[in-house]
């Protein structure tokens, strides 16, 4: 009650002080126009046509100055046409001198230390669906999706189009021109259009950043501040029909110790990737064959946690343009050709006399297909399906026998997600995801409403899900279990003072792991959220953030406390433009159902309380930096964890870059599982310290051909001092019978160096090295330098790999006809 009470007086004090939202002024608004003339795009602006293009003028800041209009000798102007085919933008971006003017060769949608400029288009005027398209004084393209994101991430810079720019560097600023083909963008069918528009430009040095239509920080969303580019007539959607064939070849080498299987070995691969335009809503893309060897190396980790560890996707036809499919959070990627479910289940099946020749660790991908898109009416449509084959493990006895055990069956892999766009950037969304597979295993389907509704001062959200989980054939007798979840949020989102409240429910057999990420149920939350904003800079800040968080978590059943939190963070940017924060934080002792790895076992947790602070420098210069360092008191064994993070970056040119991060995590006296002595959980009393290193090298010789290398070395030690019995009450009371060493000491070593050539639109060779190195044993009276020589001299494998991409648009192939 007090709790409550407390809660109420705050809410009613900030609540008092909330400043409104000014009256935003109309929406400004540019005139459509064709072009009467051929352009070049080589960045000159000297052709006839732009002399009678409509300009966008009169810039007004948004960082770190709201509303503050542009300096007239940096002034920003751009000329907007358009054709048949689709559509020109240029300009020039004024500055006192070249010296003015920040460049970094990045390659493709790599902002680094980079002036740019920026055009967000929101075709379907909804204010919740954009395309964005950056340029750079080099010419250097970024391209984006923009979309409302549950994680707070509303740009999906994985998404690319095929358009060209180029850009001149003058001596009092910078010209630009861009050719964005019709293909490049979805639009309505109509013949008379009128566009949501906004342009904005960032001059690096300063950390300025400016908008053709003014953005007020203190209100929700970017794009329902948008200004219109209206009256664009008789547009045609265009065939879209692209193809992008791969060729590649693969050398490995891994030293086996073992005179009937090769070190060394090759293969050839070839596939394709096909988009489509079904229609000018809708766009069908399809990866058959793919090739996916040339990705970055994960970050592995040693593991102590109950919970699988969720990893980077880094697939490109897995992250690119799938903000559809992320809706609810129920798409977890790496499923799809990752862990075969029955992988450990070989080694519980072998006879005495038998051991395992080979059990792949991934499913293969057969083929994968996206259709997405958005209806005129503002019905946003998307499908997906992956498909992967049937996984095997070989077995041979002491008589060279073979026999093959299946780990994974053929297994499908279907999502659909529908996004109706509704009046005031809301919206409603249905969410279906289904796994089918061949024989007798089970079977997965999760269905999921979405609600997101704000009123039309853009300043009141309320919104929520409720999904429903059927696992056929799951439980014995091949019956079904069915779980329910459901969250709700209401908040204030607009002016200086904002809020949220929140419940989330999930019950015991709500599961969503078969296709999303999922690691506990059989819970009830709650959690309230304030934060208060200074946007307009002071005498030593730009800007102030200040953030207050409570939760509180029980299970559902059987009832009981989990956990809660409470904690406040303040952070914000300096007038030399480096940030800092602080955060501080505490948490009562918990009730862990998952640590003790058995089922109706609980430990009753300890008491923490932490604090954080962290620095980052201006990223303009060619020395920067972050710092953090986070300190956790706990209660039991007067235990304690200290993480430090240091990042540096050093630019040498605008060409070559060298970076460094360091993160550093000694843990004294934590106490956590250590293994099971007949059914019966055995904690223990560690010291755990991990050091991750990662060096990055990054030389472009130009904006469409470079080098990157990344060295990545991971080591953790876990040494358990003394060990526990689990209470029937969570407690422990000391073991001193058990003698396993559960020791682990883990080192993860990875080299990924890439040659890359864009040789045209769309079409690049990549030169790939990987090196990868493991090494897991229980030896934890090494140092660090130790380690690492030993990981370094311990059986590595190395693969060398060439793939090219070639980009094929069937419209310019029949122009060239």
């Amino acid at each position: 009650m007090l709790l409550h009470k407390t809660l109420a007086i705050t809410l009613l004090f900030f609540a008092g002080i909330t400043h409104a939202v000014a009256q935003k002024p109309a929406p400004k608004q540019l005139a459509a126009k064709r072009a009467t003339g051929p352009i070049k795009i080589d960045g000159k602006l000297d052709e006839a046509a732009w002399k009678d293009a409509p300009k966008a003028e009169g810039y007004t800041e948004f960082r770190p100055t709201p509303f503050k209009q542009e300096d007239p000798g940096k002034k920003t102007e751009v000329y907007m046409l358009y054709t048949d085919e689709g559509l020109y933008l240029g300009g020039y971006c004024h500055e006192p001198s070249r010296d003015s003017i920040s460049t970094e060769v990045t390659g493709r949608d790599g902002f680094g230390n980079n002036d740019f400029i920026g055009f967000i288009f929101d075709t379907y005027k909804d204010h919740i669906n954009g395309f964005e398209y950056f340029v750079t004084p080099l010419g250097q393209q970024m391209d984006a999706k923009m979309s409302p994101n549950s994680n707070g991430n509303d740009e999906d810079f994985s998404w690319n189009a095929v358009w060209t720019s180029a850009a001149v560097i003058q001596h009092d600023g910078w010209t630009f021109e861009m050719f964005l083909p019709l293909s490049a963008i979805r639009f309505s069918t109509k013949n008379t259009q009128d566009w949501g528009m906004n342009i904005t430009r960032k001059r690096q040095r300063t950390g300025q950043q400016y908008t053709w239509n003014p953005i007020d920080p203190a209100v929700n969303g970017f794009l329902t501040q948008e200004g219109y580019w209206a009256g664009l007539e008789n547009i045609k959607p265009p065939l879209r029909l692209q193809f992008s064939p791969y060729f590649s070849t693969y050398v490995n080498h891994y030293p086996s110790h073992d005179p009937a299987v090769k070190n060394w070995t090759s293969s050839v691969n070839g596939g394709m990737d096909v988009k489509y335009g079904i229609s000018q809503a809708f766009t069908l893309d399809m990866t058959l064959i793919p090739d996916f060897g040339q990705v970055q190396s994960d970050n592995k980790v040693l593991n102590t946690t109950p919970f699988e560890v969720k990893y980077n996707e880094n697939r490109a036809f897995f992250t690119e343009g799938t903000e559809l499919f992320n809706k609810g959070n129920f798409f977890y990627s790496r499923r799809v050709g990752g862990r075969p479910m029955h992988l450990d289940d070989v080694y519980r099946q072998l006879a005495p006399n038998e051991t395992v020749l080979d059990n792949p660790s991934e499913t293969k991908l057969i083929n994968a297909t996206k259709i997405s898109g958005r209806m005129q009416g503002g019905l946003g449509i998307g499908f997906f399906n992956g498909v992967t084959a049937a996984q095997h493990a070989t077995i041979e006895d002491d008589k060279g026998n073979q026999r093959s055990v299946e780990t994974n069956p053929l297994t499908n892999y279907n999502i659909i997600v529908l996004n109706q766009s509704l009046k005031h950037n809301s919206s409603v969304s249905f969410v279906n995801t289904n796994v089918l597979r061949s024989g007798n295993d089970y079977d997965a389907n999760v269905s999921a409403a979405l609600f997101d509704f704000n009123d039309k001062t853009n300043m009141w959200n309320i919104g929520g899900k409720l999904a429903n989980s059927n696992l056929v054939g799951y439980l014995p007798g091949n019956k079904t279990q069915s779980g329910y979840s459901h969250e709700l949020y209401f908040g204030k989102t607009s002016g200086r003072f904002n809020f949220n409240i929140y419940q989330g429910l999930t019950d015991a057999k709500f599961n969503t792991n078969d296709l999303g990420y999922f690691t506990m149920n059989n819970f009830l939350d709650h959690s309230l959220w304030m934060g208060y904003k200074w946007n307009k800079p002071g005498t030593w800040y730009n800007r102030i953030n200040l953030n207050f968080r409570a939760s509180y978590s029980r299970r559902v059943k059987p009832t009981a406390y989990q956990n809660a939190n409470i904690n406040m963070n303040v952070n914000g940017q300096l007038k030399n433009l480096w940030f800092t924060g602080f955060f501080v934080g505490y948490e009562p002792a918990a009730n862990d159902f998952y640590e003790p790895r058995v089922e109706g076992k609980v430990f009753r947790g300890w008491v923490s309380g932490f604090v954080d602070a962290w620095v980052e420098t201006n990223n303009a210069k060619k020395y920067s930096g972050y710092a953090e360092l986070l300190y956790v008191n706990r209660s039991f064994f007067h235990g304690y964890k200290f993480q430090i993070n240091l990042n540096h970056k050093y630019r040498f040119s605008n060409k070559f870059s060298v970076g460094h991060s360091i993160m550093m995590e000694p843990q004294k006296n934590n106490v956590g599982f250590a293994s099971v002595d007949n059914t019966n959980p055995i904690f223990g009393r560690r010291d755990r310290n991990t050091i991750e290193n990662t060096l990055d090298f990054k030389y472009n010789f130009n904006n469409k051909l470079g080098i990157t290398t990344r060295i990545r070395h991971y080591w953790s030690r876990v040494d358990y001092k003394e060990f526990f019995d689990l209470n029937p009450n969570g407690s422990l009371a000391h073991n001193s019978s058990f003698s396993k060493d559960v020791n682990q000491n883990y080192n993860a070593f990875n080299v990924d160096a890439v040659f890359t050539w864009q040789f045209g639109p769309g079409s690049f060779i990549n030169i790939v090295w990987k090196n990868s190195i493991e090494d897991f044993n229980q030896l934890i009276d090494r140092s660090y330098f130790k380690n690492l020589n030993t990981t370094l001299s311990t059986d590595q494998n190395n693969n060398f790999s060439i793939k090219i991409l070639y980009f094929l648009d069937y419209l310019q192939l029949k122009k060239k006809k």
